[in-house]
Protein backbone atom coordinates (compact mmCIF):
# COMPACT_ATOMS: atom_id res chain seq x y z
CA UNK A 1 0.00 0.00 0.00
CA UNK A 2 1.15 3.50 -0.94
CA UNK A 3 2.27 5.87 1.45
CA UNK A 4 -0.23 8.15 0.73
CA UNK A 5 -3.36 5.47 0.70
CA UNK A 6 -1.84 4.53 4.24
CA UNK A 7 -2.38 8.03 5.35
CA UNK A 8 -5.70 8.53 3.69
CA UNK A 9 -6.86 5.75 4.70
CA UNK A 10 -5.47 6.24 8.61
CA UNK A 11 -7.01 9.48 8.54
CA UNK A 12 -10.75 8.07 7.45
CA UNK A 13 -10.30 5.96 10.04
CA UNK A 14 -9.14 7.76 12.96
CA UNK A 15 -12.11 10.78 11.82
CA UNK A 16 -14.77 8.02 11.87
CA UNK A 17 -13.71 6.97 15.74
CA UNK A 18 -14.12 10.86 16.56
CA UNK A 19 -17.90 10.43 15.21
CA UNK A 20 -19.54 14.37 14.37
CA UNK A 21 -17.62 16.30 16.81
CA UNK A 22 -15.07 17.00 14.70
CA UNK A 23 -16.95 17.50 11.39
CA UNK A 24 -15.61 20.57 9.30
CA UNK A 25 -17.93 23.29 7.85
CA UNK A 26 -17.14 21.74 4.44
CA UNK A 27 -15.23 19.09 2.76
CA UNK A 28 -11.54 19.19 2.89
CA UNK A 29 -9.05 17.57 0.51
CA UNK A 30 -5.15 17.81 1.84
CA UNK A 31 -2.33 16.05 0.22
CA UNK A 32 0.96 14.48 2.54
CA UNK A 33 2.86 17.27 0.43
CA UNK A 34 1.16 19.77 1.62
CA UNK A 35 1.45 19.00 5.19
CA UNK A 36 3.38 21.57 7.37
CA UNK A 37 4.86 20.29 10.61
CA UNK A 38 5.80 22.69 13.13
CA UNK A 39 7.62 22.21 17.00
CA UNK A 40 5.10 21.09 19.54
CA UNK A 41 6.47 22.10 22.41
CA UNK A 42 7.12 18.60 23.58
CA UNK A 43 10.88 17.94 23.28
CA UNK A 44 11.27 16.82 19.85
CA UNK A 45 7.59 16.13 18.54
CA UNK A 46 6.04 18.11 15.53
CA UNK A 47 2.65 18.17 14.40
CA UNK A 48 1.00 19.08 11.25
CA UNK A 49 -2.78 20.10 11.38
CA UNK A 50 -5.36 17.80 10.33
CA UNK A 51 -8.55 19.51 11.63
CA UNK A 52 -9.14 21.84 14.63
CA UNK A 53 -6.15 24.01 16.79
CA UNK A 54 -4.24 20.87 18.98
CA UNK A 55 -3.84 24.20 21.63
CA UNK A 56 -7.20 24.84 22.09
CA UNK A 57 -9.53 22.11 21.63
CA UNK A 58 -10.74 18.97 19.25
CA UNK A 59 -8.78 18.30 16.86
CA UNK A 60 -7.17 15.76 14.51
CA UNK A 61 -2.98 15.56 14.35
CA UNK A 62 -0.34 14.54 12.44
CA UNK A 63 2.13 13.78 15.10
CA UNK A 64 6.46 12.66 13.94
CA UNK A 65 8.34 10.84 16.47
CA UNK A 66 11.71 11.04 15.77
CA UNK A 67 13.71 7.57 15.02
CA UNK A 68 14.29 5.62 18.01
CA UNK A 69 12.55 8.21 20.52
CA UNK A 70 10.95 7.31 23.78
CA UNK A 71 9.06 9.36 25.60
CA UNK A 72 9.25 9.69 29.08
CA UNK A 73 6.23 8.22 31.40
CA UNK A 74 3.60 10.88 31.12
CA UNK A 75 0.09 11.76 30.83
CA UNK A 76 -2.61 13.56 28.35
CA UNK A 77 -5.86 15.03 30.37
CA UNK A 78 -7.87 14.10 27.55
CA UNK A 79 -8.42 10.26 26.13
CA UNK A 80 -7.66 10.20 22.37
CA UNK A 81 -7.07 7.68 19.34
CA UNK A 82 -4.19 7.07 17.45
CA UNK A 83 -3.02 5.22 14.57
CA UNK A 84 0.29 4.45 12.73
CA UNK A 85 1.12 6.17 9.47
CA UNK A 86 4.53 5.41 8.95
CA UNK A 87 7.16 3.55 11.00
CA UNK A 88 6.65 1.01 13.94
CA UNK A 89 5.62 2.64 17.22
CA UNK A 90 4.86 1.55 20.67
CA UNK A 91 2.43 2.63 23.40
CA UNK A 92 3.03 0.85 26.65
CA UNK A 93 0.96 2.11 30.13
CA UNK A 94 4.30 0.50 31.71
CA UNK A 95 7.78 1.10 30.74
CA UNK A 96 8.83 -1.96 31.96
CA UNK A 97 6.30 -4.11 29.81
CA UNK A 98 7.76 -5.33 26.50
CA UNK A 99 7.31 -3.31 23.56
CA UNK A 100 4.15 -4.73 21.22
CA UNK A 101 5.02 -3.20 17.53
CA UNK A 102 2.37 -1.68 15.88
CA UNK A 103 3.58 -1.24 12.38
CA UNK A 104 1.91 1.24 9.95
CA UNK A 105 -2.41 0.98 9.66
CA UNK A 106 -2.15 -0.24 13.53
CA UNK A 107 -4.42 1.69 16.14
CA UNK A 108 -4.94 2.18 19.83
CA UNK A 109 -6.84 4.49 22.19
CA UNK A 110 -5.22 5.91 25.30
CA UNK A 111 -7.37 6.87 28.10
CA UNK A 112 -6.85 10.58 29.46
CA UNK A 113 -4.24 10.43 32.76
CA UNK A 114 -3.82 7.19 32.35
CA UNK A 115 0.51 7.39 32.55
CA UNK A 116 2.00 5.93 29.42
CA UNK A 117 5.01 5.87 27.34
CA UNK A 118 5.40 6.13 23.13
CA UNK A 119 7.88 5.23 21.58
CA UNK A 120 8.84 5.22 17.98
CA UNK A 121 11.15 1.89 17.42
CA UNK A 122 11.75 2.10 13.95
CA UNK A 123 15.32 2.91 12.70
CA UNK A 124 13.51 6.06 10.61
CA UNK A 125 10.79 8.65 11.85
CA UNK A 126 7.10 7.72 12.79
CA UNK A 127 4.43 9.27 11.77
CA UNK A 128 1.16 8.84 13.75
CA UNK A 129 -2.62 10.30 13.12
CA UNK A 130 -4.07 11.28 16.70
CA UNK A 131 -7.71 12.89 17.33
CA UNK A 132 -8.92 14.03 20.49
CA UNK A 133 -11.81 15.76 22.01
CA UNK A 134 -9.86 18.44 23.63
CA UNK A 135 -6.48 20.40 23.64
CA UNK A 136 -3.53 18.30 23.67
CA UNK A 137 -1.26 18.42 26.57
CA UNK A 138 1.84 16.58 28.01
CA UNK A 139 2.39 16.18 31.55
CA UNK A 140 5.56 14.25 32.78
CA UNK A 141 4.92 11.52 35.73
CA UNK A 142 7.56 11.99 38.15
Amino acid sequence: MSLRLRIAASAVAALLLAGPALAADSSVSTPVTALKFFDTGVGPLKAAVGHGDLTAGAHSTYVKLPAGFSSPLHTHTEDYYAVVITGVVANEVDNAAPDRPLPPGSYWFQKGKAPHVTKCLSTTECVVFITQPGKFDYVNVN
